[in-house]
């Protein structure tokens, strides 16, 4: 959420910046109803501190044995206006918060301007794509001979894009998921929570899925519960409505959750085999932080994430997202893509992204400076890191042999039971 204060100096840059999202609002209404409740409050003010100044007339009539009946006709009514005017008050500031609330986070200065996904910016690439003598087969073909997916049975158990792992296929995915959270927490220093799975609306509020993107997310009617779509959503509201220290910051937390995401309105991309599925794991990390070191921190997290790639020996590139291709709640994102060479394309599979103090306004997340100053609200970031569906597509892909094997990264070796290799049963 915008402070309103930035929203009444730049009425015209955040129109403009809401238009550059995709996410056009009514700046005009926003600032018409905040007249409003300013004038109201005024007024309130002004009654109330009148109403004050008559009590104590009201009094001195009284104890001089003075008729006091008409100034406190006079007051009634005061006190029936004001009870009027609070009641409007607070009509037009429900109907403020539910058009702030609407209003997208202002693209970072350093965010490149587009109209599309294809105005995202590559920035940098690691390695080469990986080189084969052979027709190299796609992650379906691959884990349909190795008998490590099998897409059939999960369509018959849940539906569509609920793949089952099975054998060295799910032994390779918590392979994934130890090797991130061990990497995460002994070498980048994160602090690894689990959190649950499922959340309240306040939570969705408070990360900006809620009321934007109901629609995407799977919900529990009879408990108003909503399963996570990213473990984004539980670990930033650890500390909603609370007030740090400031020598608690830089807070960096990693958890590995299931995420669900119903992918509404995604019909016909990147819907193949594991590429766009309802329910996949991710570890995510977490930062609250000072705004001052927000970017550097950025960055940092970036770094980290993309260690992960560099250790599984996957060739990917970092994509900075131009302003029309970022979500709701960020300023400012990077994606990092693996190359798939059996689907001859780049797959995202981390996006890192400063919110800057967008979601901690609207978890009320404050830290208490070092020398006195009021709370100020933390800046808060996330990137995965990382999610393994797409993970896995981009390993079985780079590490097929020209006999239907799959090599098993070193890195990953430790969780495998002695693997090396996996082959055709």
């Amino acid at each position: 959420m915008l402070d309103i204060q930035r929203i009444r100096d730049n009425p015209e840059s955040i129109k403009k910046a809401s238009e550059n999202k995709k996410s056009p609002v009514d700046i005009d209404i926003i600032i018409s109803l905040d007249n409003r409740r300013r004038d109201t409050i005024k007024e309130g003010e002004r009654l109330k501190s009148l109403r004050n100044t008559r009590s104590q007339d009201i009094a001195a009539l009284k104890k001089e044995k003075k008729d006091a009946t008409q100034v406190i006709a006079d007051m009634k009514e005061v006190s029936d206006r004001i009870r009027k005017l609070d009641g409007q008050q607070k009509e037009v500031e429900d109907i403020l918060h539910e058009h702030l609330i609407r209003v997208p986070n202002v693209a970072h200065g350093s965010t490149p301007h587009g109209e599309s996904e294809k105005n995202n910016v590559v920035i940098a690439a690691w390695e080469k794509p990986a080189a084969f003598d052979f027709k190299p087969k796609d992650h379906i073909e691959l884990g349909t001979a190795l008998d490590i997916i099998d897409f059939p049975r999960g369509a018959k158990i849940s539906g569509a894009g609920f793949p089952v792992l099975k054998g060295d296929g799910a032994l390779l995915e918590r392979a994934l998921i130890n090797f991130f959270l061990e990497t995460h927490t002994r070498r980048h220093g994160y602090r690894e929570i689990f959190p649950p799975f499922l959340v309240n609306r306040a939570s969705l509020f408070g990360t900006g899925q809620l009321p934007k993107s109901e629609e995407q997310m799977y919900f529990i009617g009879e408990d108003d519960l909503f399963c996570i779509p990213t473990a984004e959503v539980p670990v930033t509201n650890l500390h909603r409505d609370e007030i740090l220290d400031q020598a608690q910051l830089p807070i960096k937390y990693c958890a590995y959750s299931a995420c669900f995401r119903r992918e509404a309105g995604s019909y016909g991309k990147d819907t193949k085999g594991y590429l766009r599925v309802h329910q996949f794991n991710k570890v995510e990390l977490v930062k609250m932080v000072q705004p001052e070191t927000s970017y550097d921190e950025l960055e940092l997290l970036r770094v980290d994430a993309e260690y992960i790639l560099k250790a599984l020996g996957l060739h990917y590139r970092v994509v900075s997202l131009c302003d029309a291709d970022l979500s709701f709640a960020a300023a400012k994102c990077y994606d990092l893509e693996a190359w798939a060479p059996g689907e001859g394309n780049y797959l995202e599979v981390s996006s890192c992204s400063n919110f800057e103090d967008f979601q901690a306004r609207r978890m009320n997340i404050r830290y208490r400076p070092a020398n006195g100053d009021k709370p100020r609200f933390v800046h808060t970031l996330n990137g995965s890191g990382l999610a393994t569906a797409r993970i896995l597509v981009a390993l079985l892909e780079t590490y097929q042999t020209a006999k239907g094997a799959v090599r098993v990264p070193e890195v990953l070796r430790p969780w495998m039971q002695g693997l090396t290799k996996i082959g055709p049963r």
